[in-house]
């Protein structure tokens, strides 16, 4: 976009990129909030189902499409209230630093091949550290409530979310290793073509190393059965209790967004991204890397497939809560130490030996390609593509084998030459 301001418009860099900028954070702010608006309605249904009731019905029609609209309209027409004796500043803030640090891992996280807010080479980093700062909010919020009871909610959260990074920082590693760069566009376009190519299917390491990510995940955006911010003896929710209206619904927003986020990067890094199972453009003759229609439509359908599979995990994360009891935090803890964490370590080293020894797989699995190079052996900013081409995967432009390789560091006779 910003390339098309410049060159087509002739706007002026600063002006053509400050306008892209602001563009990609209000999509991402409309993923947010939208996505909150639905997932509460979807949250209310699915567990009605389960529980063998009806849901919603009376607002919006048969199936109660306008009642998160409606309490979205509740909330802002509401009262904004402060406890006696809470900190001002910090009970203010609370709600905006967990939703801007959700908001904030959103930015690297690509939706196909070129529809990301900020391409970064460490964008699995940025994505896992940043996720991260959105207990910062918690803390603030229990503490400046002037309430025992949410302060209690916000050290249990806070205990929480810093244990299980632990093994969600290890299950996060496989795919990297696999793929050889921290890149989350590269890591996608490395798992292109049918199903097979899919790091879940890469090794029985892998595939169990997902689920382990998948459990920390639930954890990490603190969902039952791991919810131990709101305890059912205190009667209270946790470290949001004495909030309501606008403020509130951030953390609403902060928590829905989080859930997406964590499922979307689920699916770059073990499903493939936003590619399909199976390669219905490679099978048509088309390419996601050209400028054309055909390639824009392309990644239009990359980016619906892989919404798709985020909000798949989503309904996962609400059947899970309506299904499993909540656990105590002395098993939650020991669900993370005794068992995740080891598994995820374990499974770890089988799947580095497993790329060492089979680097191309199992040898006749259909889909699969034996690779020319061992896993991991790979350069930032180059990809390699079927029939022993490749593509830059930032210009997107077609490239040959020859211009792959490095440029020698010093020419024939010794003299150092530059690149």
């Amino acid at each position: 976009m910003a390339s098309f301001l410049i060159n087509t418009l002739g706007l002026p860099a600063w002006l053509a990129w400050t306008i892209t900028a602001t563009v990609s954070a209000a999509l991402i702010l409309n993923v947010m909030a939208v996505g909150a608006l639905v997932f509460i309605w979807a949250e209310r249904k699915i567990a009605a189902r389960i529980q063998d009731r009806l849901g919603p019905t009376r607002t919006g029609g048969k199936f109660g499409w306008l009642q998160s609209v409606a309490d979205g309209i509740k909330l802002l027409a509401k009262e904004d209230l402060m406890p006696e004796g809470a900190d001002g500043l910090l009970f203010r803030i609370a709600p905006y630093v967990s939703f801007c640090a959700s908001f904030a891992a959103f930015i690297a996280l690509p939706f196909a091949f070129d529809f990301v807010g900020q391409r970064l080479n460490v964008g699995v980093f940025y994505v896992v550290a940043v996720l991260g700062l959105e207990v910062f909010g918690v803390i603030l919020a229990g503490y400046a409530s002037a309430s025992k009871w949410s302060l209690f909610g916000a050290m249990r959260e806070a205990a929480q979310v810093v244990s299980y990074e632990v093994p969600l920082g290890m299950c996060v590693v496989v795919p990297v290793m696999l793929a050889g760069s921290m890149d989350l566009v590269t890591i996608a376009e490395k798992q292109a073509g049918w199903f097979t190519n899919w790091y879940l299917f890469h090794d029985p390491f892998t595939f169990v190393i997902f689920w382990v990510y998948f459990t920390c995940a639930v954890a990490s955006v603190n969902r039952a059965p791991f919810d131990l911010a709101e305890a059912e003896s205190e009667l209270v929710a946790g470290f949001h209790t004495e909030y309501s209206g606008l403020r509130w619904s951030f953390f609403f927003m902060a928590e829905y967004g989080s859930m997406f986020l964590v499922s979307a990067l689920a699916s770059v890094l073990f499903l493939g991204g936003w590619n399909g199972p199976v390669p219905i453009a490679s099978l048509l003759g088309l390419s996601e890397g050209t400028g054309d229609t055909a390639g824009y439509l392309v990644r239009l359908v990359g980016c619906l497939n892989l919404i798709l599979k985020s909000t798949l995990g989503v309904v996962v994360m609400m059947w899970v809560r309506w299904t499993l009891p909540r656990l105590r935090i002395d098993q939650v803890m020991t669900t993370c130490l005794k068992y995740c964490t080891p598994i995820a370590a374990v499974m770890f080293a089988g799947a580095m030996l497993w790329s060492f020894f089979l680097p191309g797989g199992l040898v006749g699995i259909a889909g699969r390609r034996i690779l020319s190079r061992p896993a991991g052996e790979i350069r930032e900013g180059w990809l390699k593509g079927p029939g022993g081409r490749g593509r830059d995967v930032v210009s997107s432009r077609p490239i040959t084998e020859a211009a792959m390789m490095p440029a020698p560091l010093h020419s024939d006779d010794g003299r150092r030459v530059s690149r």
